[in-house]
């Protein structure tokens, strides 16, 4: 039999490929790079509070001006180049300057050295061999002075002292130059001591030797260093966290903020109305919708990986990441998602009379309204994904003493997982899952994903290991995300098509994702987090029993319809007929056989148990 090619769904398929492949490089590593910014994971989990919400307000917005006055190809490619441009220009967004490294100074019983101390300590000490070689560092060092420490310098160091000597006991703060040897690096628990080459240093302009007599009191001081190496600053200084506070204050923080508000809102306008757009071009054959979206998973991966290695690749030797090509990258995909979105032919067939009204009636819906709860809990486990797993990844990576070396090869290793093990294998059988075992088991079962997901990720110690557990976003994402885009062009009254998307994408990134957020980043700080994904874990076990209990419920009590008040006063033969199918049955909106009916009003009844 010969393989035949859709041609009038070739331009979605190209879309969801390149929009996908656009963001990825970009998209992942936006919490990892706001933390290289120096924003705290407070601060990220405001930030990622705050927009989804946007996305919430955008996209009914957007979806209605589509629907309303048949603008979805404009806006579909607006929504574009406002995303390409906004991420782009994020890569000129400046950072905070770290201070000088503290250190310690200790000199006593004639050897003197500078010690740092670190938790991560045997990652800093080999970056530095490695970057210095045997080569030897000229410093100047700021340091906390006591009155005996004066009476060493004065006594042992300058030998026959000064005349203004004497007069400096009342001094707090000590300056001095020395050298230290950058291949001399004794390690001790989490201490790095650079050990000064024949205690030589400087001080008031005169070549001293930094001696101190095992007969005086130990001269311990607390110091700030300068040894004029951006390479060891960045190393050993102490990265700035920056509380929600003060981040509102600075006007970089309000340029990276607003740029991302942008970015947002073109993501948005995207992908609610390209999926209104997809599900357009279908009509009847919902069931390949899957199989559409499927191109964005093999986008998503194949660059989200490439970015990954992109970027440990121009980081080599640096202590930031450097993340200058995947904006590049975001910016050029976009351009040719751009011309390809241009080819798309989509010509709305029904133009609700009046689309508030009738998207206004699915809140009177039981199941509806069970299913619009299901997608705030769905987006409470999400954004935990997406928007703090990998400084998860990256607080384990450290732990484990991998150094950062290979970090953002890994995520990329993680998303390129979650695309072609996860979400592609499951996007492709999502029809075939859900003629099975209906959208309401598919339901369950994505909640039941996340929960032994989270448990799993807050067992791990090694970060490499969470490669296994990464096949289950096929599950949490890929089925969950083809359940909720089918049933919500299901349970669309006609003409609301765009609405519709817009409206669940809306409750589940501006009321669920956007909680997640507010929830992971307070608890990231207060709990560790480890103990943060155990939580979310739980809490997602506990609302899967919830689920069943409640759908369970509805299934059993036949006086329920899917509008949640009986029988529809119009066609009361065939909706009863309907609704009073097997229970057991999975739901009976069986995608590909389209058994839909309309009432008087032109709202679609289906069986949705």
């Amino acid at each position: 039999m010969k393989a035949t090619i859709d041609k009038e769904l070739l331009p979605m398929k190209a879309h969801y490929f390149l929009f996908n492949a656009g963001t990825a490089p970009v998209v992942p590593f936006m919490p990892t790079l706001a933390g290289q910014l120096g924003y705290s994971p407070a601060v990220v989990g405001t930030m990622y509070t705050i927009l989804p919400i946007i996305g919430m307000l955008a996209k009914p917005l957007f979806g209605y001006i589509a629907d309303r006055y048949h603008r979805h190809r404009p806006l579909f490619l607006s929504g574009q180049v406002l995303t390409g441009i906004a991420f782009f220009l994020i890569m000129f967004v400046p950072g905070m300057e770290k201070p000088l490294p503290k250190v310690e100074f200790h000199c006593h019983r004639g050897v003197s050295d500078v010690r740092f101390c670190s938790e991560y300590g045997e990652c800093e000490k080999r970056n530095l061999e490695q970057y210095y070689g045997n080569r030897t560092l000229e410093c100047h060092l700021n340091c906390e002075a006591q009155p005996f420490m004066w009476d060493i310098v004065c006594q042992d160091w300058l030998k026959n002292g000064t005349e203004n000597c004497a007069a400096n006991r009342t001094n707090t703060q000590m300056e001095f130059g020395t050298s230290i040897n950058m291949q001399k690096i004794e390690k001790d628990d989490s201490c790095m001591f650079f050990m000064i080459p024949h205690d030589q240093g400087q001080i008031a302009g005169q070549n001293v030797t930094l001696y101190c007599p095992r007969d005086k009191e130990y001269f311990k001081s607390n110091c700030t260093m300068d040894c004029h190496e951006d390479y060891l600053k960045e190393q050993l200084a102490e990265s700035p966290v920056i509380n929600t506070s003060s981040a509102v204050s600075m006007p970089q923080f309000w340029l990276f903020f607003g740029l991302l508000i942008l970015s947002w809102i073109g993501m948005a306008v995207v992908v609610s109305i390209g999926d209104a757009i997809c599900f357009g071009i279908l009509g009847d054959r919902h069931h390949l919708y899957g199989k559409q979206r499927l191109c964005g998973s093999l986008g998503w991966g194949v660059f989200a990986l490439l970015a990954g290695l992109l970027v440990d690749h121009m980081s080599a030797g640096e202590v930031n990441k450097n993340y200058t090509a995947v904006f590049w990258m975001a910016l050029l995909i976009m351009g040719f998602d751009v011309f390809a979105s241009s080819k798309l032919r989509h010509t709305p067939t029904h133009l609700s009379s009046n689309i508030l009204r009738d998207v206004g009636q699915m809140f009177l819906s039981v199941r509806c309204v069970v299913f619009f709860l299901w997608c705030v809990a769905i987006g409470l486990g999400t954004a935990l994904i997406w928007n703090f797993l990998f400084i998860y990844l990256e607080e384990l990576d450290k732990a484990y003493e991998e150094c950062g070396s290979s970090i953002k090869t890994l995520e990329g290793l993680v998303m390129g997982i979650q695309c072609f093990g996860g979400e592609l294998p499951f996007f492709f059988l999502s029809g075939w899952i859900l003629k099975k075992i209906g959208h309401v088991n598919a339901m369950s079962l994505v909640l039941f994903g996340f929960g032994v997901r989270f448990i799993l990720y807050s067992m791990l110690q090694n970060p490499w290991y969470i490669l296994p557990i990464e096949l289950m976003n096929g599950v949490t994402f890929g089925l969950f995300y083809a359940t909720m885009a089918s049933y919500a062009s299901i349970v669309a009254p006609p003409g609301t098509d765009a609405t519709m998307q817009s409206l669940v994408g809306a409750i589940f990134e501006g009321v669920g994702v956007s909680m997640g957020s507010l929830i992971g980043g307070q608890l990231f700080e207060a709990v560790t987090a480890r103990h943060t994904f155990e939580i979310f874990g739980i809490g997602a076990f506990i609302i899967f029993v919830i689920h069943v209990c409640i759908q369970l419920y509805l299934q059993r009590n036949s006086n329920i319809d899917e509008n949640g008040k009986g029988t529809v006063a119009s066609d009361t033969a065939n909706a009863n007929a309907n609704a009073t199918a097997s229970p057991s049955a999975p739901l009976e909106t069986d995608i590909s056989k389209n058994t839909d009916h309309k009432d008087g009003d032109g709202f679609r009844e289906v069986d949705l148990s």
